[in-house]
């Protein structure tokens, strides 16, 4: 299946969220509790923090074209990029998202591999792309996977009593609040 046939597929099928990776179509699942509430307060920290700047955060309700054939749902995006935004006037309804700056992946044990592997790959083909995250759920660490000179990435990993610096973004913040009110936050 074609990119733009994908376009169509969604259009065809809403209520539903699919991805498109290399021309294959999978539907999107629903995560655990935990899996929502790191989502959430990820979404609540970088929103506050980027409050007042050109950066939007998008849930994963968005789709995000990364690469010719990869169209996604990461549980976060951040794009800084005016193409992306949906209150231009003489603009129709934006529908996917090209321009990310900066996109996050909460883990979970069915998605991980995927993400880690051929998601991965597309965010580090993506243009636009300087940092991305791939968060944790079983235990509290986050991997940081930033832009460097070229086309390298460095990764760094980060733990609970650590904070967390998003060059791109110009934010802080503790991996503690990404944690908050799980039961990974006590641990040491």
């Amino acid at each position: 299946m074609s990119l733009e046939e994908f376009f169509q597929w969604v259009e065809n099928h809403p209520g539903v969220r699919y991805e498109y990776l290399d021309g294959t179509i999978t539907m999107m699942t629903g995560g655990s509790a935990r899996h929502a509430l790191i989502g959430s307060n990820l979404n609540r920290v970088l929103g506050n923090l980027l409050e007042g700047s050109p950066c939007l955060v998008y849930s994963s309700d968005a789709y995000v074209q990364v690469t010719e054939t990869a169209c996604v749902c990461p549980d976060l995006t951040i794009s800084c990029d005016p193409r992306d935004r949906d209150d231009l006037e003489d603009e129709g309804e934006l529908k996917i998202l090209q321009y990310p700056r900066v996109v996050v992946e909460v883990l979970s044990p069915g998605t991980e591999a995927k993400d880690r592997g051929i998601k991965a790959e597309h965010y580090q083909n993506c243009s636009t792309m300087q940092e991305f995250l791939l968060v944790d759920t079983q235990t509290p660490k986050i991997q940081l996977y930033r832009r460097a000179s070229g086309n390298l990435w460095t990764v760094q990993i980060f733990r609970l009593h650590e904070e967390i610096e998003m060059k791109s973004l110009g934010v802080k913040f503790p991996v503690a609040s990404v944690y908050a009110n799980t039961r990974l936050a006590r641990q040491k």
